[in-house]
């Protein structure tokens, strides 16, 4: 995919934990709905001020469970009934209880499967390009020692030098416009 061209958003850089907290906060207070934040090790305040409670993959990984037991209990009856069916020692050829260990199994295969590949997809991966590697301190400093905070264009409220000048109320170190 082509990058697009124009702004991504504006990113603010912030030396503590606290200041980037804070200043999350008060953006998401000023009815900021498009921002992320972006941190060099996890900090759960960070998810409580900007309202990220949005985990999909537990139900992913449910739904993937079920298919996977509804799937090999399906094969193991269609097998064992309509295409082989045995009589094996007068034994009725729908026995379920020997279908359980199996199905137990593809349960967990699948579940497992589908928490792996819907975390993948959730998370936009695999992704080679992200338009926040274009800004100089984001490269330098993101994975290090900096905490960022960034207002997204596609934000209602966004306008460049609007957002520019709301973000040097929340006292940055840096604010920068981030390109395509």
């Amino acid at each position: 995919m082509p990058p697009r061209e124009g702004t991504y958003g504006i990113l603010a850089e912030f030396d503590t934990p606290g200041d980037l907290v804070r200043a999350a906060r008060q953006a998401r207070h000023d009815g900021w709905r498009r921002l992320d934040c972006y941190t060099p090790y996890p900090v759960e305040e960070v998810a409580e001020a900007i309202d990220f409670h949005r985990n999909k993959v537990p139900l992913l990984t449910l739904i993937g469970g079920m298919m996977g037991c509804a799937a090999m209990f399906s094969l193991e009856t269609w097998v064992s009934t309509l295409a082989f069916p045995l009589n094996i020692g007068g034994r009725p050829t729908y026995s379920w209880p020997a279908f359980i260990i199996p199905a137990y199994e593809w349960t967990i295969l699948w579940a497992g499967l589908s928490a792996a590949f819907g975390m993948l997809a959730l998370n936009g991966l695999p992704s080679l390009y992200h338009p926040l590697f274009n800004a100089p301190n984001f490269r330098n400093g993101a994975t290090d020692d900096k905490f960022f905070l960034c207002l997204e264009a596609t934000d209602p409220k966004f306008d460049v030098a609007e957002t520019k000048a709301y973000m040097q109320t929340l006292e940055p170190v840096s604010v920068v416009e981030v390109e395509y």
